[in-house]
């Protein structure tokens, strides 16, 4: 039985990949531009990107300002997705490295912060960031042996790094 489970979830993610890769090609298509798109299925969670070619930033436009344009680029294509399947998705979407870039970022803040926590013994309340930036850093301060939780609500909800003691 797990196994058919198994096989089904990767079914539906692949098919969850596939309906945002034509909805994003579409919108590159109307946009003019130009990017390979890459699919990929890991941990439970579709990641679709949409390469730059070399030279060509333009694609950095959808990102916006702080990836503004990049989340709601990402709940479009959630919805989309939604819409075809009837199933709520997780999928993540990254446009020209900015997800990747940031994700490098968030590891460097969070060894900081777990620096910081290990030194001093005090909690460290990190900046207020969305949902998947506050998954990373929850998986860094896991993976170090420290306890971390989101506290706050709407764009306030920030990450709390502690020893766990």
């Amino acid at each position: 039985m797990a196994a058919d489970e198994s096989s089904s979830t990767a079914r539906r993610l692949e098919e969850e990949g596939d309906i945002a890769a034509d909805y994003v090609e579409e919108l590159l298509d109307i946009s003019d531009l130009d990017g390979d798109i890459d699919i990929e299925v890991r941990n439970g969670r579709t990641y679709v990107s949409v390469i730059a070619e070399e030279g060509d930033d333009r694609l950095r436009d959808l990102v916006g300002r702080d990836g503004q344009g990049l989340e709601a680029l990402q709940e479009l294509v959630r919805l989309t997705v939604l819409s075809s399947t009837g199933v709520r998705s997780r999928l993540v979407l990254d446009v020209a490295g900015h997800r990747a870039n940031r994700a490098k970022e968030l590891e460097k803040v969070a060894q900081d912060a777990i620096e910081s926590v290990r030194e001093s013994g005090d909690p460290v309340h990190l900046a207020a960031m969305g949902a998947y930036e506050r998954k990373v850093v929850h998986d860094v301060i896991a993976a170090a042996g420290m306890v971390s939780e989101s506290e706050g609500e709407g764009p306030r909800r920030h990450v709390v790094v502690s020893s766990g003691e």
